[in-house]
């Protein structure tokens, strides 16, 4: 029996829910593209069935913000996700802040603190970025309301010079960490 993932390429490409913006890259374009490649590389594997939020880059969720992150985690959930993975870039004040992190609702949840860490470790070792470690966000809507394990992946700092051009001109390198990550959590590597 497959494994169902479904991928959020975080934010829309325009209008409302938006991502961040820095260095002249935008949140919205990057997550897609590192969300397609994942969704290419976990497809080849005959383990996983898969779901993208956006499958085209001018797909746009919801009418507003609420009800963009609200169509997320309905389709997950109506589908019957065993996993929700959401990609995203972080943003921060400070240029200098760098690395990788994920967030999920709780540590009490094996199967999402498991693949977050595995994320996180193979992240570091593919890119070289810090790996900030794992956070507990209760409050995100989409780790809140999924009802399977949820992992928020936030790849990399777009205000960061160097992260930002590491995911802008080489998507693949995080699409290889995060598949990496969860084929050593699920014992498929």
């Amino acid at each position: 029996m497959s494994i169902k993932i479904y991928i959020d390429q975080g934010h829309n490409p325009r209008d409302y829910n938006t991502g961040a913006e820095g260095n002249g890259f935008y949140e919205q374009d990057i997550t897609y593209d590192i969300g397609r490649r994942l969704y290419t590389l976990l497809s080849t594997t005959g383990e996983f069935d898969l779901r993208l939020s956006r499958p085209t880059s001018d797909t746009v969720l919801g009418t507003n913000n609420s009800s963009s992150l609200t169509a997320r985690v309905r389709e997950a959930n109506s589908w019957g996700a065993d996993l929700f993975l959401s990609l995203h870039t972080n943003a921060s004040l400070n240029e200098r802040a760098t690395g990788s992190e994920a967030l999920i609702y709780s540590r009490s949840s094996s199967v999402a603190l498991g693949v977050a860490e595995n994320i996180l470790d193979e992240l570091n070792l593919v890119t070289g970025l810090r790996n900030r470690g794992v956070i507990e966000r209760p409050g995100l809507y989409v780790l809140r309301r999924t009802n399977m394990p949820a992992v928020l992946v936030e790849m990399g700092f777009i205000t960061n010079p160097t992260d930002a051009a590491l995911m802008a001109y080489s998507p693949e390198l995080f699409a290889r960490g995060i598949y990496r990550g969860i084929m050593n959590y699920y014992g498929i590597m």
